[in-house]
């Protein structure tokens, strides 16, 4: 949900309850207009400055996508095809088995910008392997990434290398004489502040498997009361 609010300075020989229709592009560019009921012969910018738009809330630059599909052979390159196809920017794809074996769970990270949601559900159904789409939104999702990395570790910074593994609950899954690899899951925002923080001691290999997600689980608040005979 996207909240906007508008300002109108009050223009020279106009009142202030005049209207106008605020237009946001792609771009993040605003336009303002009057209706056409309404319109006089100003020019567009002298409307313009009249108005001020603050932005309160942010839009997603992601959509989390968790589709299920068939578990044959080229299903993965008919779906990352279309998303090429249409020219969709993808950030992160995974796949894998599902809890039954004739189906795979693909979790698609896609670009909102470039993929606006409709379009790419709409796509996807067209794929005769696809059974259904869940749009995973972020604060009603649970999801999870790995990270493998491969760090510089002198005699002198290797302790402090350890410590920063210690408190972001990794693991060190390999030692050389002058680099260690670690192991990290949890979610993209906890990958990427470790991920920044090792910057700094000098990263030799990284890999992410992307993002996996699942929708959260629906507690139940009320809980009947037992009636009396009944066992608590």
């Amino acid at each position: 949900m996207i909240s906007w609010f508008t300002r109108r300075k009050k223009p020279t020989g106009r009142s202030c309850d005049d209207t106008y229709l605020l237009r946001w592009l792609p771009t993040g560019r605003f336009t303002a207009h009057k209706p056409a009921s309404s319109r006089t012969n100003e020019r567009k910018n002298s409307m313009t400055e009249n108005i001020e738009i603050y932005r309160t809330v942010e839009v997603p630059e992601h959509h989390i996508l968790s589709v299920l599909v068939e578990n044959k052979a080229g299903v993965l390159a008919r779906v990352s095809g279309l998303f090429a196809r249409r020219g969709y920017n993808i950030f992160s794809l995974a796949v894998a088995p599902s809890e039954n074996e004739r189906y795979s769970r693909i979790t698609i990270v896609a670009d909102a910008e470039s993929a606006p949601l409709e379009q790419i559900t709409k796509q996807l159904f067209k794929l005769i392997d696809v059974v259904k789409i869940t749009h995973l939104n972020p604060g009603e999702s649970v999801s999870r990434e790995l990270l493998l990395v491969t760090v510089s570790a002198s005699a002198e910074t290797r302790g402090q290398i350890t410590e920063l593994v210690t408190i972001f609950e990794g693991k060190i899954v390999a030692v050389g004489t002058d680099a260690l690899t670690i192991s990290l899951d949890g979610s993209p925002t906890k990958l990427d502040d470790f991920e920044e923080l090792l910057r700094g001691y000098g990263i030799v290999e990284l890999q992410r498997t992307g993002r996996v997600a699942l929708p959260k689980l629906v507690r139940e608040r009320n809980r009947p009361t037992p009636t009396r005979g009944e066992a608590r």
